[in-house]
Protein backbone atom coordinates (compact mmCIF):
# COMPACT_ATOMS: atom_id res chain seq x y z
CA UNK A 1 0.00 0.00 0.00
CA UNK A 2 1.55 3.47 -0.74
CA UNK A 3 2.05 5.71 2.06
CA UNK A 4 2.22 9.54 0.42
CA UNK A 5 2.11 11.10 3.93
CA UNK A 6 5.80 11.49 4.47
CA UNK A 7 5.09 15.30 5.36
CA UNK A 8 2.90 13.72 8.85
CA UNK A 9 5.55 10.92 9.71
CA UNK A 10 8.37 9.56 7.43
CA UNK A 11 8.32 6.31 7.77
CA UNK A 12 11.26 5.02 9.95
CA UNK A 13 14.93 4.72 8.01
CA UNK A 14 16.86 1.65 8.58
CA UNK A 15 19.43 3.13 9.86
CA UNK A 16 17.21 4.77 12.95
CA UNK A 17 16.22 1.15 13.27
CA UNK A 18 20.24 -0.76 13.24
CA UNK A 19 20.95 2.66 15.77
CA UNK A 20 17.89 2.35 17.85
CA UNK A 21 18.66 -1.20 18.60
CA UNK A 22 22.41 -0.89 19.24
CA UNK A 23 21.47 1.52 21.25
CA UNK A 24 19.27 -0.07 23.66
CA UNK A 25 21.92 -2.47 24.36
CA UNK A 26 24.77 0.06 25.08
CA UNK A 27 23.26 3.43 25.90
CA UNK A 28 20.52 2.45 28.76
CA UNK A 29 22.48 3.71 31.75
CA UNK A 30 22.75 7.87 33.14
CA UNK A 31 24.75 9.83 30.68
CA UNK A 32 25.60 12.10 33.83
CA UNK A 33 27.04 9.63 35.72
CA UNK A 34 31.01 8.82 35.96
CA UNK A 35 30.77 4.70 35.93
CA UNK A 36 31.42 2.86 33.22
CA UNK A 37 27.69 2.79 31.60
CA UNK A 38 27.45 6.19 32.36
CA UNK A 39 30.69 7.30 30.44
CA UNK A 40 29.22 5.04 27.40
CA UNK A 41 25.86 6.66 27.43
CA UNK A 42 27.81 9.95 27.66
CA UNK A 43 29.32 9.39 24.44
CA UNK A 44 26.79 8.18 22.64
CA UNK A 45 24.41 11.27 23.53
CA UNK A 46 27.66 13.64 22.72
CA UNK A 47 28.39 11.99 19.66
CA UNK A 48 24.63 12.33 18.70
CA UNK A 49 24.37 16.45 19.59
CA UNK A 50 27.78 16.60 17.33
CA UNK A 51 26.34 14.72 14.23
CA UNK A 52 23.21 16.83 14.40
CA UNK A 53 24.34 19.77 15.04
CA UNK A 54 26.58 19.70 12.45
CA UNK A 55 23.84 18.94 10.23
CA UNK A 56 21.99 21.84 11.32
CA UNK A 57 24.94 24.19 10.99
CA UNK A 58 25.60 25.24 14.27
CA UNK A 59 28.01 24.30 17.45
CA UNK A 60 27.39 21.33 19.70
CA UNK A 61 26.79 23.70 22.21
CA UNK A 62 24.35 25.53 20.61
CA UNK A 63 22.15 22.50 20.45
CA UNK A 64 19.73 20.42 22.21
CA UNK A 65 17.15 17.69 22.58
CA UNK A 66 13.87 17.70 23.25
CA UNK A 67 10.51 15.24 23.30
CA UNK A 68 9.57 16.51 20.56
CA UNK A 69 9.77 19.13 17.60
CA UNK A 70 6.34 21.13 19.64
CA UNK A 71 8.41 21.48 22.29
CA UNK A 72 11.04 22.77 20.90
CA UNK A 73 8.91 25.29 19.48
CA UNK A 74 7.19 25.92 22.39
CA UNK A 75 10.55 26.32 24.58
CA UNK A 76 12.33 28.68 21.92
CA UNK A 77 9.86 31.28 21.67
CA UNK A 78 9.19 31.57 25.17
CA UNK A 79 12.89 31.45 26.56
CA UNK A 80 13.72 33.84 23.27
CA UNK A 81 10.77 36.06 24.14
CA UNK A 82 11.94 35.75 27.64
CA UNK A 83 15.09 36.22 27.35
CA UNK A 84 14.12 40.01 25.53
CA UNK A 85 11.70 41.11 27.65
CA UNK A 86 13.58 44.63 28.78
CA UNK A 87 13.04 45.00 24.75
CA UNK A 88 9.78 44.39 24.72
CA UNK A 89 6.84 41.58 24.21
CA UNK A 90 5.79 41.56 20.43
CA UNK A 91 6.08 38.90 18.30
CA UNK A 92 6.21 38.60 14.69
CA UNK A 93 5.60 35.56 12.62
CA UNK A 94 3.93 34.02 9.07
CA UNK A 95 -0.07 33.38 8.89
CA UNK A 96 1.28 29.89 7.47
CA UNK A 97 3.40 28.75 10.79
CA UNK A 98 2.64 25.34 11.82
CA UNK A 99 -0.07 25.22 14.80
CA UNK A 100 3.03 24.81 17.58
CA UNK A 101 3.76 28.34 16.41
CA UNK A 102 0.78 29.59 16.80
CA UNK A 103 -0.48 28.19 19.96
CA UNK A 104 2.62 29.53 21.32
CA UNK A 105 1.95 32.89 19.96
CA UNK A 106 -2.21 32.57 21.50
CA UNK A 107 -0.44 31.78 24.83
CA UNK A 108 1.84 35.06 24.81
CA UNK A 109 -1.05 37.20 24.04
CA UNK A 110 -2.86 35.47 26.66
CA UNK A 111 0.05 36.33 28.57
CA UNK A 112 -0.41 40.02 27.69
CA UNK A 113 2.14 40.11 24.69
CA UNK A 114 1.49 41.16 21.12
CA UNK A 115 1.98 39.79 17.87
CA UNK A 116 1.43 40.75 14.20
CA UNK A 117 1.28 37.56 11.74
CA UNK A 118 2.80 38.61 8.08
CA UNK A 119 0.65 37.95 5.57
CA UNK A 120 1.54 35.22 2.60
CA UNK A 121 0.73 35.63 -1.24
CA UNK A 122 -1.14 32.79 -3.20
CA UNK A 123 1.75 30.64 -3.53
CA UNK A 124 2.53 30.56 0.19
CA UNK A 125 5.59 32.96 0.80
CA UNK A 126 6.63 35.68 2.57
CA UNK A 127 7.51 38.86 0.65
CA UNK A 128 10.42 40.22 2.79
CA UNK A 129 10.08 43.68 2.74
CA UNK A 130 6.05 42.62 3.90
CA UNK A 131 7.81 40.60 6.64
CA UNK A 132 10.44 43.75 7.64
CA UNK A 133 7.48 46.05 7.87
CA UNK A 134 5.94 44.02 10.73
CA UNK A 135 9.01 44.48 12.90
CA UNK A 136 8.62 46.95 15.52
CA UNK A 137 10.97 48.61 18.03
CA UNK A 138 9.53 46.36 20.90
CA UNK A 139 10.07 43.33 19.24
CA UNK A 140 11.19 40.38 20.64
CA UNK A 141 10.98 37.96 18.25
CA UNK A 142 10.38 36.45 14.74
CA UNK A 143 9.61 33.35 13.64
CA UNK A 144 9.23 31.79 10.30
CA UNK A 145 9.40 28.43 8.81
CA UNK A 146 12.04 27.08 6.35
CA UNK A 147 9.37 25.60 4.07
CA UNK A 148 5.40 25.03 4.74
CA UNK A 149 4.18 21.62 5.93
CA UNK A 150 1.04 21.80 3.81
CA UNK A 151 1.72 23.18 0.42
CA UNK A 152 5.82 22.74 0.39
CA UNK A 153 6.32 26.45 -0.30
CA UNK A 154 9.72 27.46 0.56
CA UNK A 155 10.02 30.44 3.02
CA UNK A 156 12.95 33.11 1.97
CA UNK A 157 14.13 32.62 5.01
CA UNK A 158 18.07 34.24 4.05
CA UNK A 159 16.63 37.22 3.20
CA UNK A 160 14.29 37.89 6.25
CA UNK A 161 16.97 36.45 8.66
CA UNK A 162 19.16 39.55 6.75
CA UNK A 163 16.61 42.14 7.42
CA UNK A 164 15.88 40.85 11.68
CA UNK A 165 19.67 41.17 12.07
CA UNK A 166 19.72 44.69 10.45
CA UNK A 167 16.86 45.66 12.78
CA UNK A 168 18.38 43.01 15.74
CA UNK A 169 15.63 40.82 16.06
CA UNK A 170 16.53 37.22 16.31
CA UNK A 171 15.09 34.91 14.15
CA UNK A 172 13.04 31.10 15.14
CA UNK A 173 12.96 29.29 12.29
CA UNK A 174 11.09 25.75 12.41
CA UNK A 175 12.93 23.77 10.04
CA UNK A 176 11.03 20.32 10.71
CA UNK A 177 9.63 20.08 6.78
CA UNK A 178 12.93 20.88 5.61
CA UNK A 179 16.07 19.86 7.70
CA UNK A 180 15.74 16.58 6.08
CA UNK A 181 17.02 18.21 2.54
CA UNK A 182 19.71 20.26 3.83
CA UNK A 183 20.73 23.03 6.41
CA UNK A 184 18.60 26.16 6.42
CA UNK A 185 20.38 29.20 4.72
CA UNK A 186 20.68 32.42 6.30
CA UNK A 187 21.63 34.09 9.58
CA UNK A 188 18.64 32.46 11.59
CA UNK A 189 19.46 32.59 15.47
CA UNK A 190 16.99 29.71 16.71
CA UNK A 191 16.19 26.50 14.78
CA UNK A 192 14.11 23.66 15.52
CA UNK A 193 13.44 20.29 14.34
CA UNK A 194 11.53 17.24 14.63
CA UNK A 195 12.95 13.29 14.27
CA UNK A 196 10.19 11.69 13.02
CA UNK A 197 9.79 14.24 10.05
CA UNK A 198 12.76 12.93 8.53
CA UNK A 199 12.62 9.17 9.46
CA UNK A 200 14.30 9.48 12.89
CA UNK A 201 11.84 7.77 15.86
CA UNK A 202 8.55 9.82 17.11
CA UNK A 203 9.99 11.99 20.54
CA UNK A 204 12.89 13.46 19.57
CA UNK A 205 12.69 17.21 18.81
CA UNK A 206 15.91 19.22 18.46
CA UNK A 207 16.68 23.24 19.23
CA UNK A 208 19.64 25.41 18.37
CA UNK A 209 19.95 28.64 20.16
CA UNK A 210 23.00 30.10 18.44
CA UNK A 211 25.83 31.95 21.04
CA UNK A 212 24.39 35.36 21.82
CA UNK A 213 20.98 35.03 21.58
CA UNK A 214 19.13 36.06 24.81
CA UNK A 215 17.84 33.40 25.89
CA UNK A 216 15.89 32.87 29.34
CA UNK A 217 14.53 29.12 29.81
CA UNK A 218 10.97 28.97 31.30
CA UNK A 219 9.60 26.48 33.89
CA UNK A 220 11.21 24.34 36.77
CA UNK A 221 14.89 24.82 36.51
CA UNK A 222 16.74 21.65 35.32
CA UNK A 223 20.14 19.81 35.34
CA UNK A 224 19.75 18.41 31.55
CA UNK A 225 20.48 19.85 28.38
CA UNK A 226 21.59 22.94 29.34
CA UNK A 227 18.53 23.46 31.61
CA UNK A 228 16.35 23.81 28.26
CA UNK A 229 14.98 20.21 27.99
CA UNK A 230 14.11 18.97 31.35
CA UNK A 231 14.29 15.49 32.08
CA UNK A 232 16.23 12.04 31.56
CA UNK A 233 17.46 12.01 27.78
CA UNK A 234 15.61 9.49 25.54
CA UNK A 235 19.04 8.38 25.00
CA UNK A 236 18.64 5.33 22.26
CA UNK A 237 15.99 7.47 19.98
CA UNK A 238 18.21 10.50 20.34
CA UNK A 239 20.58 8.53 18.92
CA UNK A 240 18.79 6.76 16.16
CA UNK A 241 17.13 10.83 15.18
CA UNK A 242 20.73 11.69 14.82
CA UNK A 243 21.91 8.76 12.59
CA UNK A 244 18.83 8.86 10.20
CA UNK A 245 19.35 12.81 9.98
CA UNK A 246 23.04 11.82 8.58
CA UNK A 247 21.75 8.75 6.71
CA UNK A 248 19.56 10.67 4.78
CA UNK A 249 21.72 14.10 3.96
CA UNK A 250 23.59 11.42 2.20
CA UNK A 251 20.85 10.27 0.12
CA UNK A 252 19.05 13.88 -0.07
CA UNK A 253 20.87 15.44 -3.51
CA UNK A 254 19.59 12.24 -5.64
CA UNK A 255 16.42 11.70 -4.11
CA UNK A 256 15.36 15.44 -4.41
CA UNK A 257 16.20 15.21 -8.23
CA UNK A 258 14.09 12.02 -8.41
CA UNK A 259 11.08 12.90 -6.15
CA UNK A 260 10.97 16.49 -7.50
CA UNK A 261 10.76 14.54 -11.15
CA UNK A 262 7.72 12.38 -9.59
CA UNK A 263 6.33 15.38 -8.14
CA UNK A 264 6.73 17.51 -11.25
CA UNK A 265 4.73 15.03 -12.93
CA UNK A 266 1.77 14.54 -10.83
CA UNK A 267 1.69 18.07 -10.49
CA UNK A 268 0.95 18.50 -14.26
CA UNK A 269 -1.04 15.16 -14.83
CA UNK A 270 -3.37 16.37 -11.86
CA UNK A 271 -3.95 19.52 -13.62
CA UNK A 272 -4.75 17.70 -17.17
CA UNK A 273 -6.75 14.94 -16.41
CA UNK A 274 -8.95 16.10 -13.32
CA UNK A 275 -10.67 19.17 -14.37
CA UNK A 276 -11.43 22.02 -11.93
CA UNK A 277 -8.49 21.36 -10.04
CA UNK A 278 -6.49 23.85 -8.57
CA UNK A 279 -2.78 22.49 -8.26
CA UNK A 280 -1.42 25.15 -4.88
CA UNK A 281 1.86 26.18 -3.51
CA UNK A 282 5.06 27.79 -5.79
CA UNK A 283 6.05 25.66 -8.62
CA UNK A 284 9.31 26.32 -8.67
CA UNK A 285 10.65 27.30 -4.92
CA UNK A 286 9.07 23.92 -2.94
CA UNK A 287 10.23 21.13 -1.27
CA UNK A 288 10.97 18.13 -3.80
CA UNK A 289 8.66 15.82 -2.46
CA UNK A 290 5.00 17.65 -1.69
CA UNK A 291 2.42 18.55 -3.97
CA UNK A 292 -0.91 20.29 -2.77
CA UNK A 293 -4.24 20.39 -5.12
CA UNK A 294 -7.75 20.94 -4.21
CA UNK A 295 -10.74 19.25 -6.25
CA UNK A 296 -13.72 21.90 -6.82
CA UNK A 297 -16.88 19.80 -6.06
CA UNK A 298 -15.83 17.18 -3.68
CA UNK A 299 -15.83 16.34 -0.36
CA UNK A 300 -12.09 16.14 0.83
CA UNK A 301 -12.88 13.35 3.81
CA UNK A 302 -14.91 11.11 1.22
CA UNK A 303 -12.24 11.37 -1.48
CA UNK A 304 -9.42 10.90 1.43
CA UNK A 305 -11.28 7.27 2.05
CA UNK A 306 -12.12 6.73 -1.39
CA UNK A 307 -8.41 6.88 -2.18
CA UNK A 308 -7.35 4.91 0.95
CA UNK A 309 -10.14 2.56 -0.15
CA UNK A 310 -8.02 1.95 -3.34
CA UNK A 311 -4.54 1.74 -1.48
CA UNK A 312 -3.47 5.23 -1.06
CA UNK A 313 -2.46 6.99 1.79
CA UNK A 314 -3.03 10.83 1.27
CA UNK A 315 -3.62 13.88 3.61
CA UNK A 316 -5.97 16.76 2.96
CA UNK A 317 -6.15 20.34 4.85
CA UNK A 318 -9.48 20.50 3.61
CA UNK A 319 -12.09 21.41 6.20
CA UNK A 320 -14.05 18.52 5.31
CA UNK A 321 -11.66 16.36 7.07
CA UNK A 322 -11.73 18.02 10.13
CA UNK A 323 -13.77 18.53 13.28
CA UNK A 324 -13.52 21.98 13.56
CA UNK A 325 -15.14 22.46 10.07
CA UNK A 326 -13.13 25.07 9.38
CA UNK A 327 -10.61 25.16 6.50
CA UNK A 328 -6.90 25.05 7.08
CA UNK A 329 -5.35 28.47 8.42
CA UNK A 330 -2.59 27.53 5.63
CA UNK A 331 -5.10 27.62 2.19
CA UNK A 332 -7.25 30.34 4.14
CA UNK A 333 -3.90 32.79 3.82
CA UNK A 334 -3.25 31.83 0.60
CA UNK A 335 -6.82 32.82 -0.22
CA UNK A 336 -7.19 29.53 -2.38
CA UNK A 337 -9.34 27.19 -2.93
CA UNK A 338 -9.58 24.31 0.12
CA UNK A 339 -12.20 22.02 -1.21
CA UNK A 340 -11.27 18.48 -1.81
CA UNK A 341 -8.02 19.55 -1.08
CA UNK A 342 -5.15 16.39 -0.81
CA UNK A 343 -1.88 17.02 -0.22
CA UNK A 344 0.98 13.72 -1.23
CA UNK A 345 4.24 14.05 0.02
CA UNK A 346 6.22 10.97 -1.17
CA UNK A 347 8.65 9.30 1.32
CA UNK A 348 12.12 8.45 0.22
CA UNK A 349 12.71 5.57 -1.79
CA UNK A 350 9.24 6.09 -3.50
CA UNK A 351 8.34 3.86 -6.83
CA UNK A 352 8.00 5.54 -10.36
CA UNK A 353 4.99 2.69 -10.52
CA UNK A 354 3.07 3.74 -7.64
CA UNK A 355 3.09 7.04 -8.58
CA UNK A 356 1.77 6.46 -12.07
CA UNK A 357 -0.99 3.94 -10.33
CA UNK A 358 -2.30 6.56 -8.00
CA UNK A 359 -2.66 8.97 -11.44
CA UNK A 360 -4.32 6.32 -12.93
CA UNK A 361 -6.72 6.05 -10.02
CA UNK A 362 -7.52 9.95 -8.92
CA UNK A 363 -9.27 11.07 -11.85
CA UNK A 364 -12.28 8.35 -11.64
CA UNK A 365 -12.15 8.77 -7.23
CA UNK A 366 -12.87 12.59 -8.15
CA UNK A 367 -15.36 11.96 -10.86
CA UNK A 368 -17.23 9.28 -8.44
CA UNK A 369 -17.79 11.55 -5.23
CA UNK A 370 -18.92 14.43 -8.12
CA UNK A 371 -21.32 12.36 -9.25
CA UNK A 372 -22.36 11.17 -5.69
CA UNK A 373 -22.30 14.74 -5.14
CA UNK A 374 -24.56 16.08 -7.71
CA UNK A 375 -21.94 18.51 -9.21
CA UNK A 376 -22.64 19.80 -12.43
CA UNK A 377 -20.86 18.82 -15.03
CA UNK A 378 -21.50 21.62 -17.37
CA UNK A 379 -23.39 25.01 -16.61
CA UNK A 380 -25.43 25.27 -19.59
CA UNK A 381 -27.31 28.70 -20.01
CA UNK A 382 -31.09 29.06 -19.05
CA UNK A 383 -33.46 29.55 -22.07
CA UNK A 384 -34.95 32.57 -19.84
CA UNK A 385 -32.35 33.96 -17.27
CA UNK A 386 -33.74 35.12 -14.05
CA UNK A 387 -32.59 38.65 -12.44
CA UNK A 388 -31.08 37.14 -10.08
CA UNK A 389 -31.16 34.15 -7.68
CA UNK A 390 -30.78 33.23 -4.15
CA UNK A 391 -29.14 30.14 -2.84
CA UNK A 392 -30.01 28.37 0.07
CA UNK A 393 -26.77 26.19 1.39
CA UNK A 394 -27.93 27.07 5.43
CA UNK A 395 -26.69 23.96 7.50
CA UNK A 396 -24.74 22.34 4.54
CA UNK A 397 -20.81 21.93 4.48
CA UNK A 398 -18.74 21.64 2.24
CA UNK A 399 -18.73 21.51 -1.12
CA UNK A 400 -22.40 21.54 -1.13
CA UNK A 401 -22.38 25.72 -1.38
CA UNK A 402 -20.14 26.24 -4.45
CA UNK A 403 -22.15 23.29 -6.04
CA UNK A 404 -25.03 24.60 -5.73
CA UNK A 405 -23.63 27.83 -7.02
CA UNK A 406 -22.14 26.23 -9.83
CA UNK A 407 -25.93 24.78 -10.90
CA UNK A 408 -27.54 28.04 -11.32
CA UNK A 409 -25.11 30.50 -12.06
CA UNK A 410 -25.82 29.87 -16.17
CA UNK A 411 -29.74 30.66 -14.82
CA UNK A 412 -29.17 34.21 -14.26
CA UNK A 413 -28.08 36.64 -17.13
CA UNK A 414 -24.66 38.18 -17.97
CA UNK A 415 -24.57 41.17 -15.11
CA UNK A 416 -26.76 39.63 -12.92
CA UNK A 417 -26.14 38.26 -9.32
CA UNK A 418 -26.07 34.66 -7.35
CA UNK A 419 -26.17 35.16 -3.70
CA UNK A 420 -25.50 32.12 -1.74
CA UNK A 421 -26.60 31.79 1.97
CA UNK A 422 -24.34 29.70 3.88
CA UNK A 423 -22.89 29.57 7.26
CA UNK A 424 -20.13 26.57 6.63
CA UNK A 425 -16.83 28.64 7.46
CA UNK A 426 -15.36 27.16 4.59
CA UNK A 427 -17.33 29.03 1.68
CA UNK A 428 -15.70 32.26 2.68
CA UNK A 429 -12.92 31.12 1.11
CA UNK A 430 -13.98 28.77 -1.56
CA UNK A 431 -16.41 30.54 -2.85
CA UNK A 432 -14.31 33.61 -4.39
CA UNK A 433 -11.51 30.68 -5.24
CA UNK A 434 -14.43 29.07 -7.44
CA UNK A 435 -15.19 32.82 -8.79
CA UNK A 436 -11.76 33.30 -9.72
CA UNK A 437 -11.11 29.36 -11.37
CA UNK A 438 -14.42 30.12 -13.25
CA UNK A 439 -13.10 33.97 -13.91
CA UNK A 440 -16.92 35.07 -12.26
CA UNK A 441 -16.69 37.80 -10.12
CA UNK A 442 -16.81 37.70 -6.48
CA UNK A 443 -18.82 40.56 -5.17
CA UNK A 444 -18.54 40.36 -1.86
CA UNK A 445 -20.20 39.15 2.07
CA UNK A 446 -23.09 40.58 3.39
CA UNK A 447 -24.16 39.92 6.70
CA UNK A 448 -27.50 37.64 6.50
CA UNK A 449 -29.82 36.20 9.91
CA UNK A 450 -27.95 33.54 9.60
CA UNK A 451 -24.40 32.82 8.07
CA UNK A 452 -23.20 34.93 5.71
CA UNK A 453 -24.58 35.85 1.87
CA UNK A 454 -21.98 35.27 -0.39
CA UNK A 455 -22.86 37.63 -3.93
CA UNK A 456 -21.50 36.07 -7.07
CA UNK A 457 -21.74 38.17 -10.38
CA UNK A 458 -21.80 36.27 -13.72
CA UNK A 459 -19.26 37.70 -16.27
CA UNK A 460 -19.22 34.95 -18.71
Amino acid sequence: MPYFDAASAAPLHPVARQALLAALDEGWADPARLYREGRRARLLLDAAREAAADAVGCRPDELVFTSSGTTAVHTGIAGALSGRRRVGRHLALSAVEHSSVLHAAAAHEAAGGASTEVPVGRSGAVDPAAYAGALRPDTALACLQSANHEVGTEQPVAEVAALCAEAGVPLLVDAAQSLGWGPVAGRWSLLTGSAHKWGGPAGVGLLAVRKGVRFAPQGPAGERESGRAPGFENLPAIVAAAASLRAVRDEAAAEAVRLRGLVGRIRSVVAERVGDVEVVGDPERRLPHLVTFSCLYVDGETLLHELDRHGFSVSSGSSCTSSTLEPSHVLKAMGVLSEGNVRVSLPLGTAEADVDRFLEVLPGVVAEVRERLGAPVASPPSASPAASLVVDALGRRCPIPVIELAKVIGEVPVGATVTVLADDEAARLDIPAWCEMREQEYVGEEPADRGSAYVVRRLS
